[in-house]
């Protein structure tokens, strides 16, 4: 099958690139990197190897060369040498509001019929009362994780009912 991405490295890229292969202070990965390139590097200077032969000689997955060398052409070299970069960053389900929000209900009584609060609860009271839109309960409870500590030094960490504190770790139970 021919190659989409053939790398075809200057004699300038690639003395460029045995010098960081052969320097001890680059990263790893960036070392292997560059000796990927090397090695499937179809100039008229290079070995010119297949992806799986590349791969078995460094340890790498072939489609893991494959994307490196992907990354050379379409990207440039020192792109290939990266990591890649996340490309989404995630925003925050809960802003400082929502978050004091949702620790004073959850240190409120437990709605009619139950006991206490459940994660779930918390995170559908949370849509109820339109704080966000969609929430699970994961979020809600490393939410109730991050602020714990907090409210304990406080002494304000119970359900209402001052029979049981509230603890965030007992798998699931809020």
């Amino acid at each position: 099958m021919k190659k989409r991405y053939v790398v075809r490295l200057t004699l300038e890229e690639r003395d460029q690139l045995e010098d960081l292969v052969n320097r001890g202070r680059e990263a790893a990965y960036r070392r292997r990197h560059a000796r990927v390139l090397l090695l499937v590097d179809e100039g008229e200077h290079g070995s010119g190897l297949a992806d799986w032969e590349a791969a078995e000689q460094i340890g790498f997955s072939r489609r893991t060369v494959e994307q490196i060398r992907e990354r050379c052409v379409t990207e440039g070299l020192h792109s290939a040498l990266d990591r890649r970069k996340r490309s989404r960053e995630r925003s925050r389900t809960l802003d400082g509001d929502g978050e004091a929000i949702l620790v004073s209900l959850a240190c409120s009584d437990a709605p009619p019929g139950r006991s206490r609060w459940t994660l779930q609860l918390l995170a559908d009271q949370l849509k109820t009362l339109e704080v966000v839109e969609s929430i699970s309960h994961e979020c809600v409870r490393q939410v109730l994780r991050k602020h714990h500590k907090t409210l304990a030094e406080v002494d304000v960490v119970h359900t209402g009912t001052g029979k049981r504190p509230l603890r965030v770790s007992d798998g699931g139970r809020a």
